[in-house]
Order: structure tokens, then C-alpha cells, then sequence
């Protein structure tokens, strides 16, 4: 028996061999710095035997080559390719014809815009005709330009399209010269060029710069393209610059200029001593590069740290020179200025299998007036010599012959052509711009909410993919990160513990405690812990630490000097390795006062302990595993330092290993990794530290929020498991009454084991009234807890079916030490096997597959820069927005694009059926009542506005009842307001609309001498009319644009009709005005009114008042019981209550 809120661990018992490391992330990793020579450090005696270190590396050891500065480690792994001349670019520094003599090398000038004076037309149609509506609609236009198949004139059915694509070609157009304007500025920006000849720096446009010209640039200034780092402003090389417009991130970065080329003066130029550098050829990689210079017959090794790309800032760096090696177009920006993969709606998707049932029943309405003409030629073929349209001869210039008649055959082909252009508007070719504009609309009122503004950050919301905004509505699943967007991602120290014993809470062990181990030996000093108690959130690090005697009083790329008690000490920085997600640590070497040298390394618990001596200090080893677990279990980040003391010999086989592997021209990547492994074990342990990453305010009630709206909240975390049960319980994404499932896996066999029993104890657990739970119980609220080690066999195997399984059943599914792949998979599994709507949200560069991975993403603008913002759909500052996004602004897009949508096949095929209707009782000719002119403004000119601007602005429910119900979100994951079933009613509608618009008239004028044209122009107001109240019977929210936009619509219909009838070359010549002036046409008019509308005004108040749902039934509470001023009480969500 399973109570509520039991765990079951699902995992193996047995000894398996140790889990492969979990897939790396794609993402980069950080650049680290330079690590510097031990000037201090006595040479120590050579080594004469192989070296310890080659026998464990992978690798072979290259002769030991001294350049005078050790290269630096790798950000992303490097090709495994040699630099060839195939594959590689060589630049000669300062001599840019020698370097590009042909002048194949792409110049520095850019170019953003799409389209020139001579492509735009071309191009700009090229790509509007990717949308297969406008194809149509283009054969239609072409088809009627036929003699035999002319309907309509020539120019009046071009006008549809032709005004669809021009306003589509406007605003490209539009856009496209904004983009010229910019590239001109950019271009034209004045750059500092050295110029041999008198050794002076010259200024020069951007768009003229070459490869191998030398720059220099100043403080705050740009970079104009991709180069080598030749000498900085700063005596150890080093220079600072800012990212944002390159990854978006706003934090300064270092990048390091060799020194061999430094230069102590920006004036004197011994630079000029590298003779070429050898790079690989332009590529997109913006983390890496590989490379080597030449310097007086020497190699020295370039990677990512020594290369600055173009649109980098200068920062805190009084100046920088540089060689250019990429320019233009071949700079890694503007290979990577390709945008993230466009993302359709569900909606108009499903839109398209409306359209391909409209174009069915277009078919079929063609068909039927084709074949019935077949039959009235075959009935009357003998009296069509004196038919007005099927006349078999031509007598008229005394000669016999054929006119106007192609045999029974091919007039039935020709009368379906003929039907096609009739009837071409059942497809709405206004639809298409209707969406865009009113997403536009929609994007405006979200960007302008003050509920997504974010003050701590001041963000607003942005819409960056406006064609998605309706899929906010219809989210079933949301994939979340922890870090930073859960939580602020603003680390306080809370806990520590040194030497096995807590210092936490005012913890400390009892004085004397000969216990507590050192942290250091420096100069005969033993520096100990001093009593700690929790750090005040309030207090400032470095003033805290500097009360207890240390100071921190510079630092710089090679060295600190820290107060230390009054004593200033130096600690040189001899090396440094980065932390990498394969590891999981980080590592520097320090050269002590004492001529010492020690290893420092810092880690996730999982990596460190595995690397700590075994059978030394075993009872500070099981303190310190007590502690880090306490820390989880309160939510705190943990972290274990360990030391390791090296030798002369020892250090000096580092140095010449890590020299070789940066040098090495193959595989750099995977041989410093090697290095940093192989040096990092046989570990003291120091301690551990224990950081509070405090959660976002309004992330509780966020998750309880979506929890209600039938939402299913993911978290896939990198923290380890206790950390992210602890958090999962502080924001109430856990509660106590679940049954938490748990695998926790090392080898694939374990796993599948473990996800079977998942699968069996979930199907026993979820199903209501069970054995478990007890006969009669609600349904058990289950929740899944897997590693990303067991990740790794799930979604590498076909064991993601049982995982599957396992998860959709679950209310809560949480995912610990994932990778940065491994959250896309997640998501993946879900998005791949189920229609249900996916939601991805981070804030860190990690969480960039993700998002792209799901149907929606949002970045959050936190502390890990700007990548995930870039990356998103839509962006904003905080995780609670996501409860006004969705629930408020996602319901109301939802309804109105669902409606405008229905409401726009609606209104077409209403005035196709009256074209049909007529056709019928005019001997299937395809002659119209109503004048082409009109057929043409119905849609762009009659309709279109209304319907725009109810899509923008029409709500079926405030705001404050969508965020005090959040059960009401769930009319759009159930596909309330646009389904099949709501578009056959539709259609059948609209069929009786029709025949009331069509008969009514007919019926009353049937026995007059009235002519087709006044009875079209009576059907074409009728039609207006009709759709008009039609909307204004569903409209939820009135003002003043939407009575202007409606019956404004309706007087324009009236004035149009009376300029056309004005027109004495048109058909219809003063029609209406001996029409409006009798009283039967407005007695038509109020029937046509009546008649039509009666069934849907019964049908709408049968289902609103007899069987209403949960909008209704709310909307009924904000009219009658003022829902911001009602009690507690409950409402009955009829709909709501049926679902599991």
C-alpha cells in the first residue's frame, strides 16, 4: 500500500559500472584566462624518466616548445581537422595585397537588406507566392482574362490580388529601406588604420577595411570586423570588451593579446614582428576559433581568447589593435544572422484543413452548376441558334459560321472554369491580412500591459514571433528551467562546512577543536574558520570578509594581493582550468608567498567526491556528505572545495602538458580536458558551501494558478535531486499529498527495469477509487523524479515510449542534473507524441534548445545574459508574468482569432451561395445579378474592418475573472471556439442565410418587371446587413470603434452601391434609387433580417441559458452577481468538472 505522499525509488541495488557522463551541452563553454608563468618559482631539476602524466593522457606528447607566454584553454571543442592550405587562411599581418592580391576576399562592407532597386519586384513576388491562396488566386485571375471564360472584367478581377500583394509589398519595401539606411550608416563608419608607409594610424571608412590591415580602436569604440589581437592599452594584454549585440550578453568578457606582439606605447608598433598568422577559414562558430602567428620563425598558438569579432564593444580598455583575419560578410556575425526557425499556430494550421474543405465544397458547387448546363445544352440543343449565350452560328457578316459554342463537351469544361471565378471568394483571400493585422494589434496591447512590466529589470513584454500569439491560449504543457527563472538566480551564502564540522545558524564547533583542519598554511600561520553566523542578505561579501582580517586589495589577470591580518600577501595565478559540463569543476593553480604551489579545485558533489583520496580523512569525507545533504534538503545550491599540494615536478609536467595541448593543432579541446582530469585527483577535501538561490516572488501561486488552468509544470533542472525536490516543495510544484516516483538509474538495464515498474505502480496509482488509495478516493496525484544520468538511457534507447507513458500520467514530472540536450528531448517527447500544446521558458543560454524546441518559447531577461531572449518567441521579466500571459492574454487571442477565423468563412460563403442561388435560375450561364464591382469590395471594403477590429479588441471576460478562475483556460486547450463541429454549423448557417438573402427577394419581385440589376444591388446590401449583426450579436464588448466600425461598414456599403449605380457605363444604371424609393425593398430588407437571423439567435440562447458553459456561466457572474465584489463562493464549471 502506497500512502499519499510516499516516495518510491525506482532504483538498482546492485554494483554497475559507472554511468556514462551525461551529453554534453552544444552551448559553449566560458573562455577562461591566460594561465601566467611562476616568475617566483625556482626551476626544478629535469625529469628523467617518461613522465607519469604522458602514460594516462590519450595521447602522445609533442616535443616540450617554449614560445615565452602559455596558450590558453578552449571555449568549445576545436575542428580535429589539421590547418591546411585547403582549408585555411593565411593573413600577413600588415599587408593586405600580399594577403588578398586577386581581391577574392570578401571586403568589410554589409549588407542586411533583402532586395535592390532591380531585385525587389522579382523577389518580393517570388516570395509572396509561396503562400499557395495566392496562387489560386492568381490562376483565377489569369483564367478569367480567357475570351471564352471572361466573367468578370479584365481589371476588376485582378484587383483582389493585386491589392493584397501591394500592401504586402509596401511594407516589405518599407522595411527593406530601413535596412539600406542602416547599412549605410554602419558602412560608413570611420575607422583608425595603420599605415605602414609613415607608421601612423589613418582613418578609413568600414566598408574599405581588408584582411590584413592593422586596427586600432579606442575605448567605448566598435569593432569593424573580425581580429586578431595584437596589443591593448593594458601592460599584461588584457582587454575588456562587451558582447550584448553579439550574443546578447551585457557582461564584460577578456580577450588577450599575445606577448609577443605587445607593444608598450599604442605609437611603437614591434608587432609588425609577426610575419602571418595561419586560420581556419570563416565559419559560424562565434565560441571557437583556431588558429597560429608566426613571430620571428616561432609558432604561437591563437584560440577564441586572442580573437575579437566584429560588433564588440571596447570596454575599461583605454585602446586595442588588432589584425583583421575575417571581413564582411565572412565575419562570424553575419554568418550567424540567419533568424530562429518560424514557428505556424495551431490555429492556422487547422485553418488549412477548413480550406481544403471549402475548396471541396467549392468543387462540388462548380460541379453541379457544370453539370446541370450539360443537361440544359443537351435539352435545348435545337433552339440555341436564337439563344441569347449559346447562339451555334454567326450571321452577321452574311458568312456561316461558329460563334460563341464549342460543342456540349467542352461547354460543361468551360462553364466549371467559369463557375471557379464566380465563386473564387469562398476561399478568403482578406483572411490572410486580417491575421497579420490583427496579431499586430494583438502584440501592441500585450507589449503596453503594465502586469508584464518588470521594474527590477525595467523590461516590457516583447512579442518577437507575431504569427504564434494565439497558440498562448491553448498551452498544456510548460518546460521550465530552476535557475534564474524559478528562482532570482542571485546567490547568498548561507551554509559552509569546514573540516566536516557546520558552520551554519551559528553553528561552530567547541574551541580547541583540534578537529577543524586548516584551510591554509602561510608563513607558519594556521588560517582557521573563525565562528560564523548566517550571512546577513543585507551585508556586503567583501565587508564581511573584510571583518574578519582579510581584505582583498587587487587583483589582476596574474596575480591577487590580499590583506591577510595586516600582512599583504601576493598569490600569482599559475593556471587555470574552466568548468565544463563533462567535468563538472573547475581548477587554478596558485603560487603561494611560501614557494609553494597549490591545486584548488571546486565542483558539484557528484564530480569531487569521486576524485578525493580514499582511505585519508574518512570521517571529515562522511561530515561533509551529512552537510551537503542537510544543505539540499533546504534548497541550497551546494558546492565542495577541494586541495591538492603539488610538487616542483609536478607542476612542471602540468605546464609542459597543458603548453603542448594548447599547441596542438588537433583535438586542442579534448587533450586540455585531459590535462585537467589527470590533474585534478588525489584531492584533500575542504569543505562545502551551501548558497541560497531565493525563488522569484509569485512563483507559488504562478504554478498553483496553471495547476488549476489544467497546466502541467515541468521542471528540468541541472541542481541534484534534494536540491529539487526542496525547491519543488518551496513553490508548490510538489505538495504533500503526492506519490512521488523516483528513478534513479546507472546502467540501461536498471533503467528499463525501473521505468516498467513506473509504468505499472503509475497506471495503479492514477486510476480513481484503486486498491492504493482506497475504493472511492480521488485520484492519487502522482509525481515523476528522474536524473539525467537515467535520461541518458531513456532517450538514447527506445525506452522514451516508457518514459512516456510514465510522465503523461504523472501531474508533476521533475528532471535533475539534465543537460542542456537533454531538456530539448524532453520536450521533444512530448511535443512528438501528443497534439497538446508545448510552452518552453528560461533565462540562460542552456535553456536556448529548449525553447526552440517547443511550440511557444519565452526568455526571461535575468542574470545569464540575453541568449534565451534572442533565441524566444516572446521575452519578459519574470516567471509570474507567465499567469497574465496566459490566462488572461492568451485566452482572449485565442477566442478572438478563433472567431475571426470562422467568422471570415462565414461571411464569404454566405454571398457565394447567393451567387449559386441565382446561377440556378439563369440556365447555369454564370451571369451575376450583382455588379463585379461589388463582388470585388465585399471583402476589402464592405466586411473587412469589423472583423479586424473585434480581433483586436473584443473580450468575452475581464481580466480579474480569467485570473480569479483559471479553470476558464481550459476552453482553449479543449478547442472550445474553433473546431470541426463549430465549422460545419457554420456552414450550415450559412446555407440558410443565403436562401433567406436570395428567395425573400425573389419570392416578393418575382411577378415585377424589376431587371437583375436592382434585384443585386437589393442582395448585396442584404448580404452586408446580415454578416454585420451577425457579428454584432457575438460581440462581448462594445465601444466606440466597434459601433463605428460596424455600422459604419454599412452606411460605406450604401454609398458605394449608390457611386456605382451613378456610373452610366456601368450595368445598373440609377437601380437603387427606384428601388429605395418603394417600400417593399425595405420590407425585404427586415424579413431578410428577421428570417436569417431567427435560427441563430434561437440556437445561441437555447445553448447560453439552457446549457451554458464556463465562459458563459462566468460572464453570466460579471453581469448579475459583480464578480469583483462577490464572496468566496464557488462557482459549477459544468465542462470543467466532466474532465479526468
Amino acid at each position: 500500500m502506497a500512502p499519499q505522499g510516499a516516495t518510491t525509488t525506482l532504483e538498482d541495488k546492485e554494483s554497475c559500472p559507472p554511468p556514462p557522463s551525461p551529453p554534453s551541452s552544444h552551448l559553449p563553454k566560458p573562455i577562461s584566462e591566460p594561465p601566467l608563468r611562476l616568475d617566483s618559482f625556482p626551476p626544478p631539476a629535469p625529469s628523467r624518466s617518461q613522465s607519469s602524466l604522458e602514460n594516462t593522457l590519450p595521447f602522445p606528447l609533442p616535443p616540450r616548445i617554449r614560445h615565452g607566454s602559455c596558450a590558453e584553454s578552449e571555449r568549445f571543442a576545436t575542428s580535429q581537422r589539421e590547418l591546411t592550405d585547403a582549408d585555411s587562411r593565411v593573413v600577413l599581418v600588415g599587408d593586405p595585397d600580399g594577403t588578398d592580391p586577386r581581391l577574392e576576399l570578401s571586403g568589410n562592407a554589409i549588407r542586411t537588406a533583402k532586395y535592390s532597386p532591380l531585385t525587389f519586384l522579382p523577389r518580393n513576388l517570388f516570395e509572396q507566392f509561396h503562400r499557395l491562396a495566392y496562387v489560386y488566386f492568381l490562376v483565377i485571375a489569369v483564367l478569367n482574362q480567357l475570351p471564352p471564360l471572361a466573367v468578370f472584367g479584365r481589371g476588376a478581377s485582378v484587383l483582389p490580388l493585386a491589392f493584397v500583394l501591394l500592401v504586402t509589398a509596401v511594407k516589405d519595401a518599407y522595411e527593406d529601406w530601413r535596412r539600406h539606411l542602416a547599412d549605410r550608416i554602419e558602412n560608413n563608419r570611420a575607422a583608425s588604420v595603420l599605415d605602414l608607409g609613415t607608421g601612423r594610424f589613418r582613418p578609413k571608412r568600414w566598408k574599405d577595411v581588408r584582411v590584413g590591415e592593422v586596427l586600432k580602436v579606442l575605448a567605448d569604440g566598435t569593432i569593424p570586423c573580425d581580429m586578431v589581437l595584437l596589443a591593448t592599452g593594458d601592460p599584461t594584454g588584457v582587454a575588456y570588451v562587451q558582447t550584448i549585440n553579439l550574443d546578447g550578453e551585457s557582461n564584460l568578457k577578456t580577450r588577450y593579446a599575445k606577448q609577443e606582439t605587445m607593444s608598450p606605447a599604442p605609437d611603437s608598433h614591434p608587432f609588425v614582428a609577426a610575419n602571418f598568422i595561419r586560420c581556419e577559414r570563416p565559419n559560424r562558430n562565434i565560441y571557437g576559433f583556431l588558429g597560429n602567428m608566426e613571430v620571428d620563425g616561432k609558432r604561437v598558438s591563437l584560440g577564441p581568447s586572442n580573437i575579437i569579432l566584429r560588433g564588440c564593444e571596447i570596454k575599461n580598455t583605454a585602446w586595442a589593435i588588432g589584425v583583421v583575419v575575417y571581413a564582411g560578410c565572412d565575419t562570424k556575425v553575419m554568418l550567424n544572422s540567419s533568424g530562429a526557425p518560424s514557428k505556424r499556430s495551431r490555429l492556422e494550421t487547422h485553418m488549412n484543413r477548413e480550406t481544403l474543405l471549402l475548396s471541396a465544397l467549392l468543387i462540388v458547387l462548380c460541379s453541379v452548376v457544370s453539370v446541370c448546363n450539360g443537361f440544359w445544352l443537351g435539352n435545348h440543343r435545337d433552339d440555341l441558334e436564337l439563344s441569347q449565350f449559346f447562339r451555334k452560328k454567326d450571321y452577321s457578316d452574311g458568312d456561316e459560321k461558329n460563334y460563341n459554342y464549342y460543342g456540349i463537351g467542352m461547354q460543361v469544361f468551360f462553364t466549371f472554369l467559369m463557375s471557379v471565378i464566380v465563386f473564387q471568394i469562398m476561399i478568403p483571400i482578406s483572411l490572410y491580412i486580417s491575421m497579420e493585422l490583427v496579431r499586430l494589434g494583438q502584440a501592441y496591447f500585450m507589449s503596453g500591459d503594465t502586469n508584464l512590466y518588470d521594474e527590477s529589470s525595467n523590461s516590457r513584454f516583447q512579442c518577437r514571433a507575431l504569427n504564434i500569439n494565439e497558440d498562448l491560449g491553448q498551452i498544456k504543457y510548460v518546460f521550465s528551467d530552476k535557475t534564474g527563472t524559478l528562482t532570482e538566480n542571485k546567490m547568498e551564502f548561507q551554509c559552509a562546512s569546514i573540516g566536516g564540522e557546520d558552520y551554519s545558524g551559528g553553528n561552530a564547533p567547541p574551541q580547541g577543536n583540534d578537529k577543524v583542519h586548516p584551510l591554509l598554511d602561510v608563513d607558519d600561520q594556521c588560517w582557521k574558520p573563525k565562528m560564523l553566523v548566517k550571512t546577513d542578505p543585507e551585508l556586503v561579501d567583501l565587508l564581511t570578509t573584510a571583518s574578519y582580517g582579510f581584505v582583498l586589495i587587487e587583483r589582476t589577470s596574474g596575480h591577487i594581493v590580499i590583506d591577510v591580518l595586516g600582512h599583504r600577501q601576493r598569490f600569482d595565478v599559475l593556471g587555470l582550468h574552466e568548468f565544463d559540463s563533462d567535468r563538472k569543476r573547475m581548477s587554478v593553480i596558485i603560487g603561494c608567498p611560501d614557494k609553494t604551489v597549490k591545486l584548488f579545485v571546486k565542483g558539484a558533489d557528484s564530480s569531487m567526491l569521486g576524485g578525493i583520496q580514499k582511505g585519508i580523512d574518512l570521517d571529515i569525507i562522511c561530515a561533509t556528505e551529512t552537510n551537503l545533504r542537510a544543505y539540499s534538503s533546504l534548497g541550497l545550491r551546494t558546492l565542495v572545495i577541494g586541495i591538492r599540494d603539488l610538487t616542483r615536478n609536478e607542476f612542471e609536467e602540468w605546464q609542459s602538458a597543458y603548453e603542448n595541448a594548447s599547441t596542438a593543432l588537433v583535438g586542442r579541446g579534448r587533450f586540455l580536458r585531459a590535462v585537467a582530469s589527470h590533474v585534478e585527483r588525489d584531492l584533500r577535501i575542504l569543505g562545502a558551501s551551501g548558497i541560497e538561490d531565493k525563488l522569484q516572488n509569485g512563483v507559488p501561486e504562478a504554478i498553483e494558478s496553471m495547476r488549476q488552468a489544467g497546466i502541467k509544470v515541468w521542471v528540468l533542472t541541472g541542481d541534484k535531486q534534494e536540491t529539487a525536490i526542496s525547491i519543488g516543495f518551496s513553490c508548490k510544484l510538489l505538495t504533500s499529498e503526492m506519490t512521488q516516483i523516483v528513478i534513479n538509474s546507472k546502467s540501461r538495464e536498471s533503467c528499463k527495469k525501473s521505468l516498467q515498474d513506473a509504468v505499472a505502480m503509475s497506471s495503479k496509482l492514477a486510476a480513481p477509487g484503486n486498491v492504493l488509495t482506497g475504493a472511492g478516493s480521488a485520484r492519487s496525484p502522482l509525481a515523476l523524479i528522474i536524473d539525467g544520468t537515467s535520461l541518458v538511457y531513456v532517450l538514447e534507447t527506445a525506452l522514451e515510449e516508457e518514459l512516456f507513458k510514465v510522465a503523461t500520467v504523472c501531474d508533476v514530472v521533475l528532471c535533475c542534473r539534465v543537460a542542456p540536450l537533454q531538456k530539448a528531448g524532453i520536450v521533444a517527447l512530448i511535443k512528438n507524441r501528443t497534439d497538446d500544446m508545448t510552452l518552453a521558458i528560461g533565462d540562460g543560454a542552456n535553456d536556448v534548445s529548449m525553447i526552440q524546441m517547443a511550440d511557444v518559447g519565452i526568455g526571461l531577461s535575468g542574470q545569464e545574459g540575453r541568449q534565451a531572449v534572442m533565441a524566444s518567441d516572446f521575452a519578459m521579466g519574470q516567471f509570474r508574468f507567465l499567469v497574465p500571459l496566459l490566462l488572461v492574454h492568451g485566452h482572449w487571442n485565442y477566442q478572438r482569432m478563433a472567431y475571426m477565423i470562422l467568422y471570415n468563412f462565414y461571411r464569404n460563403a454566405v454571398f457565394v451561395f447567393v451567387l449559386f442561388w441565382y446561377v440556378l435560375y439563369t440556365a447555369y450561364t454564370l451571369t451575376t445579378a450583382i455588379t463585379e464591382w461589388s463582388s470585388v469590395l465585399y471583402s476589402v471594403v464592405y466586411t473587412a474592418l469589423p472583423t479586424i477590429i473585434v480581433g483586436v479588441l473584443d473580450k468575452d471576460l475581464s481580466r480579474k475573472t480569467l485570473i480569479k478562475y483559471p479553470q476558464l483556460y481550459m476552453a482553449g486547450q479543449r478547442d472550445e471556439r474553433y473546431n470541426l463541429k463549430l465549422f460545419i454549423l457554420t456552414v450550415m448557417d450559412t446555407v440558410w442565410q443565403s436562401a433567406a438573402i436570395f428567395f425573400i427577394p425573389y419570392v416578393a419581385y418575382r411577378h415585377s418587371t424589376i431587371d437583375g440589376s436592382s434585384l443585386g444591388d437589393l442582395w448585396t446590401l442584404a448580404v452586408v446587413i446580415l454578416v454585420s449583426i451577425h457579428l454584432a450579436m457575438d460581440v462581448y464588448r462594445w465601444n466606440w470603434l466597434t459601433h463605428a466600425s460596424i455600422w459604419g461598414c454599412i452606411v460605406a456599403t450604401f454609398i458605394c452601391v449608390i457611386i456605382i449605380d451613378s456610373i452610366s457605363m456601368v450595368p445598373g444604371y440609377w437601380a437603387i434609387f427606384h428601388m429605395m424609393g418603394t417600400g417593399l425593398f425595405w420590407l425585404c430588407l427586415l424579413g431578410i433580417i428577421v428570417a436569417g437571423m431567427v435560427p441563430r439567435f434561437t440556437t445561441k440562447a437555447l445553448t447560453e441559458y439552457v446549457m451554458p458553459g464556463d465562459i458563459q456561466i462566468a460572464r453570466e457572474l460579471e453581469k448579475f452577481r459583480n464578480v469583483n465584489a462577490a464572496t468566496t463562493s464557488e462557482i459549477s464549471m459544468s465542462t470543467f468538472s466532466q474532465q479526468p
